[in-house]
């Protein structure tokens, strides 16, 4: 007969499930092999260790007992901070500095800061808790019916749209009287938006208030952000500060490849890129904390008042004017499986026609204004749903509604933990970035190689790829508003961004302003132009990414993929020809 500790050691690999003893550890079996180690016995002893643990549970009970008090103490610890820093640089400010109060910079950022969190703490604290359900109850209901009862009927819904259109034609006229040649944009925009309506899957489905609202949209953002001044100083003080906060990411690329390859030499796969680990690494912790997921989900909600699509739609335009075509739709991923070919094509084209905030600093670096790069993805946002939907309406009926849009499920345990995994993601999309870099320049070399072979036998050595596009493109440039001098340069960058990447297109923008070869309206067209995803490589990436988080889709995205890039494109010529129809002349010299 065996001994019970022979029978324990045999038993301890077997692969059934069981608990089995390992000395004073326990083994469940299974494919995890999760190890469970019993809780030591232990009683204190002694006045000291017993009171130590009396206070230990019950400081625990008390804080689980009292979460919100205490949560209502560290509020107001806070604030008396915040207020006795605020009062303390107002004394500095007062009697030492000489600065004067700008609001972007110095106390006056401050005080603009300050203004808008206290905004929105007495928005939800106060006014929200207290008196949310009345105005709801009393005004916004009435309201929204009366809006409502109004709609249904047609001869308001176009009165309505022929005073809006009326609006619009009475401001452009007084506008444009000194440069008519900007109204060549406003025909750049009717032309690409009848090339959707003849070219639309459905055009009797075709939901006329989406695409109206959300043309409408991209209209007013563009006045706010280019034509009135204070907002184009908001939004210019706005990117100044993502540009700064992006440059903190050069401190950790300097630390590990030195000053030389960062700052020195200024290589772009040392100095620019690494700022991706950087805000990856803030993306993942916002997400982690729910306040980025809230942010989208209100501003998805507005979006969807407002042009009447569903929430999923919504969201994800907002959300791909901040991440990335394959982040953004981590926010809706538990509902990728449920939306339609429709839907889907919102989602696809929405990501071509907006670039990631992760990768602003690389653009910058080529030269790249900022406040265009971020009023590009603003407008886009809203054009996205009217382009998209002009071009593949809705036939059938939407499985998401507002009641299913619940916080996507968080896999961190802690912030920490989230960082790590921010940063660590960072390392995929700095590869592909590189990767696809290499290839398609390489690529490209190649072909500009052929074509000159061709054209030497030819007599004209100097064909390439550069010279074609802007041949090719020069008609599209022109209906966007470039002065017809320069429309083969900016159609050489259209076709870049096109065929290669937006990365090459910035890359040789920055190049030719450099060389003086574009007027500041050229380049605030090609600006808005080239602010997009749709080129090869990035629909590949989206085909892959949504078809991981929703297999069952990968039909539909095949299907969908090419008359969504090419929705995407349009998108991005939209917001161009906006933009082009909104500058005056010398506001960008």
């Amino acid at each position: 007969m065996e001994s019970d500790a022979t029978t324990r050691r045999r038993s301890n690999g077997t692969p059934d499930g069981n608990i089995v003893e390992m000395g004073d550890v326990q083994k469940k079996g299974g494919t995890n092999g999760e190890i469970i180690h019993e809780r030591l016995e232990y009683e204190p002893t002694g006045w000291l260790e017993v009171t130590l643990t009396r206070v230990g549970s019950s400081t625990g009970d008390f804080m689980k007992n009292n979460g919100s008090a205490m949560k209502t103490i560290t509020m107001f610890v806070l604030n008396g901070l915040v207020v006795g820093f605020f009062f303390g640089c107002l004394y500095y400010w007062l009697n030492y500095s000489k600065e004067p109060l700008e609001l972007c910079y110095g106390f006056g950022s401050l005080i603009a800061f300050l203004s808008i969190i206290y905004f929105f703490v007495i928005y939800f604290l106060v006014m929200k808790k207290y008196f949310g359900d009345w105005f709801e109850r009393t005004v916004w209901t009435k309201v929204d019916a009366s809006a409502g009862y109004l709609w249904k009927f047609t001869w308001f819904r176009w009165c309505f749209s022929l005073a809006v259109l009326v609006a619009i034609a009475v401001f452009l006229y007084v506008d444009t009287r000194d440069s008519p040649e900007r109204l060549i944009s406003l025909l750049g925009l009717i032309v690409l938006l009848l090339l959707g309506f003849v070219f639309s899957a459905s055009p009797g489905r075709i939901k006329w208030r989406t695409v109206i609202m959300g043309l409408l949209l991209q209209f007013v953002f563009g006045l706010i952000f280019i034509r009135w001044d204070t907002g184009r100083m908001a939004l210019q003080c706005f990117s100044d500060k993502v540009a700064t906060f992006l440059s903190y990411g050069i401190e950790g690329a300097a630390f590990v490849f030195g000053e030389f390859l960062v700052r020195t030499e200024g290589v772009f796969a040392f100095s620019t890129l690494p700022v991706i680990f950087f805000f990856s690494m803030l993306v993942e912790v916002l997400f982690f904390w729910g306040a980025l997921q809230w942010f989208c989900l209100k501003l998805g909600h507005l979006l969807r008042v407002a042009t009447s699509t569903t929430v999923c739609e919504s969201v994800i335009a907002v959300a791909n004017v901040f991440l990335g075509q394959s982040e953004s739709a981590l926010i809706i991923k538990p509902y990728l499986s449920l939306l339609t070919p429709s839907e889907i094509h919102v989602v696809m084209s929405s990501g071509f026609a907006t670039v990631s905030g992760t990768i602003l600093a690389a653009y910058i670096a080529f030269g790249a204004e900022p406040a265009h790069l971020v009023t590009a993805s603003v407008m886009s946002a809203p054009a996205a749903l009217c382009y998209a939907k002009l071009m593949l309406p809705e036939t059938r009926r939407s499985l998401t509604t507002v009641e299913n849009i619940q916080p996507v499920e968080i896999e961190d345990q802690s912030a920490l933990s989230a960082a790590t995994r921010g940063a660590t993601n960072g390392v995929s999309l700095i590869l592909n970035i590189i990767a696809n870099l290499v290839a398609f320049v390489a690529f490209i070399a190649f072909l500009n190689g052929v074509l000159g072979y061709c054209g030497g036998l030819l007599g004209d050595p100097d064909i390439n790829l550069e010279w074609i596009f802007g041949k090719v493109f020069i008609p599209l440039c022109w209906l966007m508003g470039v002065p017809w001098e320069e429309c083969e340069h900016v159609g050489t960058l259209v076709g870049l961004k096109t065929v290669v990447n937006e990365f090459v297109a910035y890359q040789r923008m920055g190049e030719m302003k450099k060389a003086g070869l574009l007027s500041p309206r050229a380049e605030l067209i090609a600006t808005y132009a080239l602010c997009g995803f749709t080129n090869p490589a990035s629909a590949g990436i989206m085909i892959g990414a949504i078809s991981a988080m929703a297999p069952s889709q990968r039909e539909t995205l095949s299907s969908v993929a090419v008359r969504a890039f090419f929705t995407g494109c349009g998108i991005c010529f939209m917001t161009a020809c906006i933009a082009g129809l909104l500058m005056p002349e010398g506001s960008f010299d």
